[in-house]
Order: structure tokens, then C-alpha cells, then sequence
């Protein structure tokens, strides 16, 4: 069984690089025990330990994924069966991004994460699985040739944001409503460098982002500009042109950009070489 009660067919329990099974495996994840507000003070002696591991994770991440190249997170429900029509769509995007060049980030499990995997894999691309600690058995899918394990979601977390150069999302629950919205804060907030984010989808999608336009929009909640953040597709071909369109249009406005400020930065030294005052930023 999984966290949620799925039926999962694995080959043992991972905590970090441990592997537990039968009676071995703890009834609760690591996520569990650190969130927990009903501990004994002898946490406060053991904090610093876990310090040390959330260390450990984000080290262990770093150093698999750093000469990953260009990559995209594929994210999507773990119930999916292999005979639904979104399990082959995940299959198609997973391919079709091999192909343009990109390697497929997903988190490692069944359903559309498996199928983002499998058409991966065999395209000949590299197919990444970060998986998580969970509290019952469940292994990495098959599919996966680059797999890392983790005990804490954010530092997952931060592994797919970091590597990916952009988000298609298929129909999920919590966990892919989660990830969405977190890369949609992340990209409106200006905390990571813009990059497309695309569902797939239309009619499981639709409602939500009418909702937002309706609703939060009208409420003066978001802004317009906000509701460009995401691309609304149900071809999985139309999903990933627009991720490999618009990553070379943010990689050819971000080169501009570089280029406009050593631009400026050559015209102030020239200026400051010939003793006159400055008209770069003021007097």
C-alpha cells in the first residue's frame, strides 16, 4: 500500500539510502516526525542531526542532477491506470521531449509519473524518478534510469524546480495541485527565472482556471498578466512545443537582457576612463 491506501507493488521501504522491509518498515515517514508538535523536549538535541541530513539530501540531489542538461517535470496522478487515455498522453509527452532534446524529471511513482518515464526510457532519453519516503512499500517504476530517494518533500521539491527548465502537469490530485501551484507562485513571485508551465487537459483543467479567472481575478486577488503564467492544452504535441517555444523565447530575452547591461557596463567604464561625469544612472 501507498500513503493514500493504493494497492503498490514494491521491493522494500527507502529511508535515504537504507532499504527496510517486512517488519523493519516505521509507520511513520521522516516528514512525519519532524512536523509532529506533540514531541518530547529531547528534540531539541536532535534537530541538529536532522540538519545534518536535510543536508545531506540536497547534496546527494546537487550531485546526481548537475550535468543533467535541459529537463522538464512531468507531473500527473499516481492512480492512473495504464489503459487511460492520460497514461498514454504521458507516455506521448515523455517521448516527444526526449526528442526535442530534454531529459523527463518526475517523481518516480506509477500512473502518469510511470508513464512520463516509460516514454522516456524508451526513446533512449533520460528518465529521472525522485522518489519519497513513504510509510508503506513502494518502489521506484521501472521505467526510471536515474533515480534518487529522499526523505524530506522540499528538498524533492527543490530538485524539480532547480533541473527543469519547465512543468507539464497532467490531471492529479493534492500532490499535482501542489506542485502546480507552487511553480505558479515561484514563477508570479519572481523567485525562480520564468519558465512555461503547461496542463494538460481541458476538461479536467478547465473549471479550476475559470474559477481563477471568475473569481480571484474579479476579487483583485491575481492580476491579469498572472492568467499568461499557464498554457492550456489537450495535445500532448501542442504541450511540449509551447515548453520548447517558450524556453527558447525566455533563453533569447534573458541573452538580450545580459547582453543590454554589459552593454551599459562597457559605455560607464568608457566614460569613467575619460574623467567626464557619468550619465548612467543619475548625476
Amino acid at each position: 500500500m501507498s500513503d493514500d491506501g493504493i494497492p503498490q507493488s514494491g521491493r522494500g521501504y527507502r529511508r535515504g539510502p537504507v532499504l527496510l522491509r517486512g517488519n523493519q518498515i516505521p509507520q511513520t515517514t521522516t516528514d512525519q516526525r519532524l512536523l509532529a508538535s506533540d514531541q518530547e523536549t529531547d528534540w531539541l538535541h536532535g534537530d541538529p542531526w536532522r540538519v545534518m541530513r536535510i543536508q545531506s539530501e540536497f547534496v546527494e540531489g546537487f550531485g546526481a542532477l548537475a550535468e543533467l542538461g535541459p529537463a522538464v517535470s512531468v507531473f500527473g496522478s499516481a492512480r492512473t491506470k495504464p489503459d487511460h487515455p492520460d497514461y498514454v498522453a504521458g507516455e506521448t509527452v515523455g517521448r516527444l521531449l526526449v526528442e526535442s532534446g530534454y531529459a523527463v524529471i518526475t517523481g518516480g511513482g506509477p500512473g502518469v509519473m510511470e508513464a512520463a518515464n516509460k516514454g522516456a526510457a524508451q526513446a533512449g532519453g533520460t528518465s529521472v524518478g525522485l522518489g519519497i519516503e513513504l510509510p508503506f512499500e513502494q518502489g521506484v517504476n521501472e521505467y526510471v534510469n536515474l533515480g534518487i530517494n529522499f526523505r524530506y518533500f522540499f528538498a524533492r521539491k527543490t530538485m524539480f524546480l532547480k533541473y527543469a527548465q519547465g512543468f507539464v502537469v497532467l490531471p492529479g490530485g493534492f500532490g499535482t495541485f501542489d506542485e502546480l501551484f507552487e511553480a505558479v507562485t515561484l514563477v508570479q513571485t519572481h523567485k525562480v527565472t520564468q519558465f512555461p508551465i503547461v496542463l494538460v487537459g481541458k476538461k479536467y483543467w478547465g473549471g479550476l482556471l475559470e474559477w481563477v479567472r471568475s473569481t480571484a481575478l474579479e476579487h483583485g486577488t491575481i492580476s491579469e498578466v498572472d492568467l499568461d503564467i499557464v498554457h492550456l492544452t489537450d495535445d500532448p504535441a501542442d504541450a511540449v512545443r509551447h515548453v520548447v517555444d517558450r524556453a527558447h523565447q525566455l533563453a533569447a530575452e534573458q541573452a538580450a537582457l545580459q547582453a543590454a547591461v554589459a552593454a551599459e557596463r562597457a559605455t560607464e567604464a568608457a566614460i569613467q576612463g575619460t574623467g567626464l561625469p557619468s550619465t548612467l544612472g543619475g548625476a
